[in-house]
């Protein structure tokens, strides 16, 4: 997780990164020059782009691998008598299993 400090220099470099590329020719609205006077400067993209949320798209999952889905059913478990899983066991019934 980002400092407070990391933010902020994230956002300055941003803004330089803006303002030169209106320099060289290239003419963007920035989101951030027209804000009113007195108004905090965001730090988190987030408060950058209000209408974007970060991170993965919700729809896409990766896929199991397959010891992932041998784990995720409950007939394969192999368990100690405290109600542990026996991973070891597990391996090598999966390994077997593979054959």
């Amino acid at each position: 997780m980002p400092t407070k400090r990391e933010r902020e220099y994230y956002a300055m470099g941003f803004r330089d990164g803006f303002d030169q590329g209106v320099e060289g020719g290239r003419v963007y609205k920035n989101p951030l020059s027209f804000r009113p006077i007195g108004e905090s400067i965001p730090t988190l993209p987030s408060e950058m782009f209000p209408g974007r949320t970060p991170g993965r798209t919700p729809g896409r999952k990766r896929k199991l691998s397959a010891w992932q889905k041998y784990i995720k059913n409950p007939r394969n478990h192999i368990k100690y008598r405290d109600g542990k899983l026996n991973l070891k066991k597990m391996g090598v019934a999966y390994r077997r299993k593979r054959r």
